[in-house]
Protein backbone atom coordinates (compact mmCIF):
# COMPACT_ATOMS: atom_id res chain seq x y z
CA UNK A 1 0.00 0.00 0.00
CA UNK A 2 1.36 3.94 -1.14
CA UNK A 3 -0.05 7.23 -0.55
CA UNK A 4 0.98 9.64 -2.87
CA UNK A 5 0.18 13.39 -3.12
CA UNK A 6 -1.71 14.20 -6.11
CA UNK A 7 -0.33 17.33 -8.56
CA UNK A 8 -2.51 20.22 -8.93
CA UNK A 9 -2.54 19.40 -12.53
CA UNK A 10 -4.12 16.00 -12.12
CA UNK A 11 -6.50 16.33 -9.72
CA UNK A 12 -9.87 16.69 -12.15
CA UNK A 13 -8.83 12.74 -13.13
CA UNK A 14 -10.11 11.91 -9.85
CA UNK A 15 -13.73 13.43 -10.39
CA UNK A 16 -15.21 10.00 -10.95
CA UNK A 17 -13.91 9.15 -7.61
CA UNK A 18 -14.60 12.14 -5.89
CA UNK A 19 -18.04 12.15 -6.87
CA UNK A 20 -18.84 9.30 -4.32
CA UNK A 21 -18.71 11.21 -1.71
CA UNK A 22 -19.96 15.13 -3.13
CA UNK A 23 -22.38 14.43 -5.31
CA UNK A 24 -22.27 17.86 -7.08
CA UNK A 25 -19.02 18.60 -9.52
CA UNK A 26 -19.53 22.66 -8.95
CA UNK A 27 -19.02 22.20 -4.67
CA UNK A 28 -15.94 19.72 -5.55
CA UNK A 29 -14.65 22.87 -7.47
CA UNK A 30 -14.76 24.90 -4.73
CA UNK A 31 -12.48 22.62 -2.33
CA UNK A 32 -10.17 20.90 -4.85
CA UNK A 33 -7.47 23.42 -6.06
CA UNK A 34 -7.00 25.18 -2.84
CA UNK A 35 -6.69 21.46 -1.05
CA UNK A 36 -3.96 19.07 -0.81
CA UNK A 37 -5.39 15.72 -2.59
CA UNK A 38 -4.07 12.02 -1.10
CA UNK A 39 -4.55 9.12 -2.87
CA UNK A 40 -4.44 5.30 -1.62
CA UNK A 41 -2.92 2.71 -3.85
CA UNK A 42 -2.86 -0.89 -3.24
CA UNK A 43 -1.80 -2.22 -6.69
CA UNK A 44 -4.77 -0.13 -7.97
CA UNK A 45 -6.49 2.89 -6.96
CA UNK A 46 -8.24 2.41 -3.68
CA UNK A 47 -9.01 5.58 -1.83
CA UNK A 48 -8.79 9.61 -2.45
CA UNK A 49 -8.64 12.49 0.04
CA UNK A 50 -8.74 16.18 -0.54
CA UNK A 51 -7.85 18.51 2.80
CA UNK A 52 -7.63 21.89 3.05
CA UNK A 53 -6.03 24.04 5.61
CA UNK A 54 -8.59 26.38 7.05
CA UNK A 55 -5.95 28.62 9.04
CA UNK A 56 -4.90 28.74 12.78
CA UNK A 57 -3.83 24.94 12.79
CA UNK A 58 -7.23 23.83 11.47
CA UNK A 59 -7.45 20.97 8.54
CA UNK A 60 -10.71 19.69 7.13
CA UNK A 61 -11.14 16.55 5.15
CA UNK A 62 -13.55 18.11 2.39
CA UNK A 63 -14.02 14.82 0.29
CA UNK A 64 -12.57 11.48 1.24
CA UNK A 65 -13.58 8.07 -1.43
CA UNK A 66 -13.07 4.54 -1.46
CA UNK A 67 -13.73 2.37 -4.78
CA UNK A 68 -16.81 0.60 -4.16
CA UNK A 69 -15.42 -2.29 -4.81
CA UNK A 70 -12.79 -1.94 -1.56
CA UNK A 71 -15.11 -0.32 1.42
CA UNK A 72 -15.09 -1.41 4.20
CA UNK A 73 -11.48 -3.16 3.94
CA UNK A 74 -9.29 -0.25 6.04
CA UNK A 75 -8.71 1.47 3.37
CA UNK A 76 -10.49 5.32 4.60
CA UNK A 77 -8.84 4.83 7.45
CA UNK A 78 -5.35 4.00 6.78
CA UNK A 79 -5.98 7.62 4.62
CA UNK A 80 -7.20 9.31 7.61
CA UNK A 81 -3.96 8.12 9.53
CA UNK A 82 -1.98 9.42 7.08
CA UNK A 83 -3.48 12.63 6.71
CA UNK A 84 -3.09 13.31 10.56
CA UNK A 85 0.61 11.95 10.69
CA UNK A 86 0.92 14.42 7.62
CA UNK A 87 -0.61 17.48 9.84
CA UNK A 88 0.01 16.60 12.97
CA UNK A 89 3.63 18.94 13.12
CA UNK A 90 1.57 21.95 12.04
CA UNK A 91 -1.78 21.79 13.10
CA UNK A 92 -3.68 21.23 16.18
CA UNK A 93 -7.33 19.84 14.97
CA UNK A 94 -8.98 18.10 11.77
CA UNK A 95 -12.45 18.31 10.85
CA UNK A 96 -14.83 16.70 8.47
CA UNK A 97 -18.11 17.88 7.74
CA UNK A 98 -20.80 14.70 6.63
CA UNK A 99 -24.34 14.28 6.94
CA UNK A 100 -26.46 13.05 9.67
CA UNK A 101 -25.79 9.00 8.30
CA UNK A 102 -25.63 6.72 11.16
CA UNK A 103 -22.77 4.37 8.97
CA UNK A 104 -20.88 7.38 8.07
CA UNK A 105 -20.80 9.05 11.89
CA UNK A 106 -19.96 5.56 12.65
CA UNK A 107 -17.03 5.41 10.74
CA UNK A 108 -15.39 8.44 11.64
CA UNK A 109 -15.99 7.36 15.07
CA UNK A 110 -13.81 4.43 14.62
CA UNK A 111 -11.55 6.87 13.61
CA UNK A 112 -11.40 9.06 16.60
CA UNK A 113 -13.79 11.83 15.33
CA UNK A 114 -16.05 13.61 18.30
CA UNK A 115 -18.78 15.62 17.43
CA UNK A 116 -18.05 19.62 16.97
CA UNK A 117 -20.56 21.78 16.04
CA UNK A 118 -23.61 21.33 13.51
CA UNK A 119 -24.41 23.92 9.90
CA UNK A 120 -28.21 23.95 10.29
CA UNK A 121 -30.09 23.29 6.41
CA UNK A 122 -26.25 23.30 4.65
CA UNK A 123 -27.24 20.56 2.34
CA UNK A 124 -30.71 22.22 1.39
CA UNK A 125 -29.42 25.21 0.94
CA UNK A 126 -25.86 24.74 -0.79
CA UNK A 127 -27.05 21.75 -3.16
CA UNK A 128 -29.57 22.07 -6.29
CA UNK A 129 -31.13 18.80 -5.57
CA UNK A 130 -31.50 16.80 -2.70
CA UNK A 131 -28.67 14.63 -1.65
CA UNK A 132 -29.79 11.31 -0.42
CA UNK A 133 -27.64 8.42 1.83
CA UNK A 134 -28.75 5.35 3.16
CA UNK A 135 -32.57 6.32 1.92
CA UNK A 136 -32.62 9.46 4.07
CA UNK A 137 -32.43 13.10 2.46
CA UNK A 138 -29.71 14.81 4.17
CA UNK A 139 -30.16 18.30 5.57
CA UNK A 140 -27.98 19.52 8.50
CA UNK A 141 -23.84 18.93 7.53
CA UNK A 142 -22.59 17.41 11.02
CA UNK A 143 -18.67 18.43 11.73
CA UNK A 144 -16.53 16.21 13.92
CA UNK A 145 -13.24 17.09 15.10
CA UNK A 146 -9.82 15.14 15.93
CA UNK A 147 -6.78 16.45 18.17
CA UNK A 148 -3.92 16.01 15.78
Amino acid sequence: MRIIQVEERDKRGYMDLLLLADEQENMIEKYLYRGEMFALYDDDLRAIAVVTDEGGGDFEIKNIATVPAYQRMGYGKALIEHIVRQHRESGRTLYVGTGDSPLTLGFYGRCGFVHSHTVKNFFVDNYDRPIVEDGKQLVDMIYLKREL
